[in-house]
């Protein structure tokens, strides 16, 4: 993740939003002949933002708009790309119907929020869009049947930076919010890969996930244990995410793997690894050492360290199992996160894959 940067963080707008304006200007534009620029939206909890057009096409019996999305502050991989609705009129009765366009991907694995060979268009856009239509249909003395294309241009290019594939979602971007806005650096789009990892592992019948903190965990954990790519997850600094989604939608067991000094702080504690919101204390570990029988001249160097990994290389030369300790500290702590409804273990690797600490199985 990307470094924050200082000072008051401009909030931006979902994809989501986005498509439900773009879907707002096409329908105004298909019934009455003329774009709204800008056009206004009504969001779930009641704001109304308005925003430009970037293109525009009305033919005989469709209309097209689109939209660039601000996400504002946040490093969102969509900000600034071209978010489109196509609508034309559908079937008597049909109600709103969805289509997924150039760059939007398509559902082909059970466990998500939409079924296997659905456009993946989560349901809350889904809701903005129809509630758009249906108070523009309403207007207009219209009926609310009506196809929505939603695309996003170069939107398969840029799935390649998301978890989309393995989601099961192929061909594009999901077009995601649950407010409309987005607020910087929540990091709300990682979150929800990871829940929906979880669902789409459930659903197809894996009993052992691993949760990893980067790429040089996760394969070392899928080298050690052979479990398939759908049973990993990409957790990053979000355990405390992870471990409250699993004791709700629980497995049979959990392994979480990582480095020493990011489990070091969930071995604290801490619930959200990520160096601007937890830190390592030195004391701490001190303390474990001394559980350890650690010697005061040992002590006394550990607690002048500037780092864990020093720490480690202090408690290694010594012969002490520090990181098998961390290695179960943190275990209990995820495991109280858990409400024993999951059997978790933790395994901390070294940069070239070697396991430093693993707590008892």
């Amino acid at each position: 993740m990307s470094r924050v940067p200082e000072g008051p963080l401009r909030r931006g707008w979902t994809t989501g939003a986005c498509a439900t304006a773009a879907t707002a200007a096409a329908y105004t534009a298909l019934l009455t002949g003329t774009f709204p620029d800008p056009v206004t939206i009504r969001l779930p909890k009641g704001q109304t933002p308005s925003f430009a057009l970037a293109k525009r096409d009305l033919g005989e019996d469709e209309a097209l708009a689109g939209i660039i999305k601000d996400a504002g502050d946040d490093p969102d991989v969509t900000h600034q790309a071209l978010v489109q609705a196509r609508v034309r009129a559908g079937r008597a009765d049909s109600g709103v119907t969805f289509t997924a366009g150039d760059g939007v991907g398509t559902v082909t694995r059970p466990g998500l929020q939409l079924a296997v060979g659905e456009p993946a268009i989560n349901p809350a856009p889904r809701r903005m869009m129809t509630d758009a239509v249906r108070e523009i249909a309403e207007q207009h003395s219209a009926r609310p049947d009506l196809e929505i294309e939603v695309s996003i241009p170069g939107g398969e290019a840029l799935a390649k930076k998301t978890l989309n594939g393995r989601l099961g979602i192929e061909g594009g971007l999901s077009v995601l919010g649950t407010t409309g806005i987005v607020i910087p650096y929540s990091c709300s789009s990682w979150i929800h890969s990871i829940h929906r990892g979880i669902d789409v592992a459930r659903a197809t019948g894996l009993t052992h996930l691993a949760a990893a903190t980067g790429s040089n965990s996760e394969a070392a954990v899928q080298k050690l244990t052979g479990l398939p790519e759908p049973a990993l997850l990409d957790m990053g600094d979000f355990v405390g995410g992870t471990l409250k989604y699993l004791r709700d939608h629980p497995v049979e067991r959990l392994t979480l793997a990582g480095g020493f000094g990011k489990f070091c702080k969930l071995a604290q504690g801490a619930l959200d690894l990520h160096s601007g919101r937890s830190r390592v204390d030195i004391e701490v570990l001190a303390g474990c050492l001394a559980e350890l029988g650690a010697e005061e001249a040992l002590l006394g160097e550990v607690r002048q360290a500037e780092s864990a990994a020093r720490v480690l290389e202090l408690a290694t030369a010594a012969g002490l199992p520090l990181a098998n300790l961390i290695a179960e500290r943190a275990r209990q702590v995820a495991e109280g996160q858990l409400a024993g409804r999951v059997a978790v273990e933790v395994i901390l690797f070294g940069r070239k894959g070697e396991i430093l600490g693993r707590s008892p199985v």
